[in-house]
């Protein structure tokens, strides 16, 4: 079910569930999925709320009480007026932001968490946001993760090194060759 607060120019209740289904579809995630699209006002209360951050989130997750019913995967909330914000800097329309926030909504209810997964949502996220047409995605946007951040300065001392070794090489007359492997 897909409920409207706050409306989003060019999306509507029916095209949201119709994305919604296809999202649910390809992160794998059975049971149904509710939506609500409100305001900042009240992201701020559910993020106060359930998580203990007294400020305002583009979009929140809830998986269901176990037990409950095999048929719910659970609920997700997204703030309208974040999404705008968001689409407006990114160059891309509210209603792709609001898309792109219910496929991450839907990611978490699937199980996976970028805060502790090693990039596997972020992977994850990217394909899913490419198949479905959406442009760049929540995770890809917020930067790298402290693991990706720690592989590319590992990748970046290694080319360094590469490169003093083959400048210490061209310097010296005597050259090595690599054989084959």
């Amino acid at each position: 079910m897909v409920i409207f607060r706050k409306r989003v120019p060019g999306l509507s209740e029916v095209a949201l569930a119709k994305f919604l289904a296809r999202a649910c579809r390809a992160a794998r995630l059975r049971g149904t999925v509710n939506v609500a699209v409100t305001g900042s006002r009240e992201l701020r209360a559910l993020n106060n709320r359930f998580r203990g951050k007294d400020k305002p989130t583009d979009v929140l997750s809830f998986p269901p009480v176990l037990g409950l019913s095999r048929d719910f995967a659970g609920d997700v909330a997204i703030s309208a007026e974040i999404a705008a914000q968001s689409a407006r800097r990114l160059g891309h329309s509210a209603a792709e932001e609001v898309k792109i926030l219910a496929l991450h909504g839907v990611l978490h209810l699937a199980g996976y968490d970028h805060e502790r997964d090693r990039d596997q949502m972020a992977r994850k996220e990217e394909g899913l946001r490419k198949s479905l047409g959406l442009p760049v995605g929540l995770i890809e946007r917020s930067g790298p993760s402290e693991n990706s951040q720690q592989k590319a300065s590992t990748a970046k001392f290694a080319k360094d090194a590469r490169r003093k070794q083959r400048k210490a090489r061209s310097a010296s007359p005597i050259r090595a060759t690599q054989g084959s492997r």
